[in-house]
Formats: structure tokens, sequence, C-alpha cells
């Protein structure tokens, strides 16, 4: 088991996190915000600071200075030469669904050829106070192979793209391993492309019948 990610380190982390977001200026200056306001300003919050939520005895190095599509907003690696690729996700608890992207699932088998590289999402859950205030209540801080696949899903985009199903409802297994997580992938996806391929095929035959009333169509 990789020691961050053991559940007393897993604690501390969450409970530094919620304490931190709480602090006064940030959330009286997302009075009235948007979700996505809340979200971008979470997330450069957490870029800055989230280095001080880790156990600074495990901690070598912290980077938060990263292109706009990379699968990282900060990273960081620990005393073991571990690498771990901080995803950062905010929801609204108020919410009734939300279905976030995590990552590609071509670009997370790539990462993962490296057994030292962690994937980990870092899912802070807020409510809106009477005040119009965000209210930060819960945070989760997991590797995505904890993450059981009841609450994720697969998003046809690219390769196919790792989902919540839904964020208000999120499986935390601490036992899985990263093994037994990627085959299920494997098994999720041998399900998920045909049924892909089916759809394609049905939009083909649909605009074949298209392109057959518009030959006879006049000019």
């Amino acid at each position: 088991m990789n020691k961050l990610f053991t559940k007393k380190y897993r604690d501390k982390v969450q409970i530094e996190v919620i304490k931190s977001l709480n602090n006064t200026d940030l959330v009286n200056s997302l009075l009235s915000s948007s979700p996505r306001a809340i979200g971008d300003a979470v997330q450069n919050y957490l870029e800055d600071n989230f280095v001080k939520c880790l156990p600074k005895e495990l901690i070598k190095d912290y980077n938060n200075q990263f292109a706009r599509r990379s699968m990282a907003d900060f990273a960081f690696t620990d005393i073991n030469s571990n690498y771990y690729a901080v995803d950062s996700k905010t929801h609204n608890v108020d919410t009734a669904f939300n279905m976030p992207n995590l990552t590609s699932v071509e670009r997370l088998s790539r990462f993962y050829e490296d057994h030292e590289n962690y994937f980990t999402i870092l899912m802070t859950s807020y409510s809106i106070s009477k005040q119009k205030k965000p209210i930060f209540t819960s945070c989760d801080f997991v590797p995505i192979e904890m993450l059981d696949w009841n609450c994720l899903t697969l998003g046809a985009l690219g390769w196919g793209q790792i989902q919540i199903a839904n964020s208000n409802y999120i499986s935390i297994n601490e036992t899985n391993t990263r093994k037994k997580w990627m085959l299920q992938l494997c098994d999720n996806l041998e399900i998920f492309y045909p049924n892909e391929i089916a759809k394609i095929n049905e939009r083909i035959n649909r605009f074949k019948s298209i392109r057959k009333f518009w030959e006879k169509q006049p000019d």
C-alpha cells in the first residue's frame, strides 16, 4: 500500500484541504458565484496552497505549472520517487446530478505503464449558505484506482473518457489494487467499444437514407 493513501494520511490531507478552503478571504470572494467560477477559483487557490496540506515528511517536490490540456492541475513527487498527477474537481452537493470527466482511457493506460505514477483525484464538495457563500464540507483525496467502478462510467470522447457517473455518489474501495482496477477497465471497454460501433453503424445507415432522399431532389 502506498503510504500517502493509507487512511491516516488521506484523512489528514482531506481535513487540511477543507480547513484551507474555508478561509474567510476565499469564501467571501466567492459570494454569489456560479459553480464554474467556484471550480476555477478553488483550482487556482489549491495550485498554490495544496502543498501546505500535504505531509511534509513524505513530500519531495511540488509543481503547479502545467499546460491547460494537461491531465494534472498540480503534481508532486514523494520521498520514494512516486509521482502524483492531481486532478482537482469541485462538487455542489445542492445539485441533483453532475458527471465530471476524469481522464482519457488511453492517456491513463500510458501513464500507468510506470508503476510509480499515480493519477489522483482531489474532489472537494461544498454547499451554498443562506448568505450565498460556498461552505466546503468534505473532500476525497484518492488515486483513481480507489474509485469503485460502480460509481464510474465511460463517455464517448476519443478513445473513451472515464467519468464519475454522479458526483453525489462516490464509492471508495481502499482495498482495490491497480491491477484489479485496470482489468475491470479493460472488461468495461470490451462492452463499451462494440456498443459504440453499433451506434456509429446506426448513424451511417441514417445518413445513407438521407443521402438517397437528397439525391432525388431537384437542384
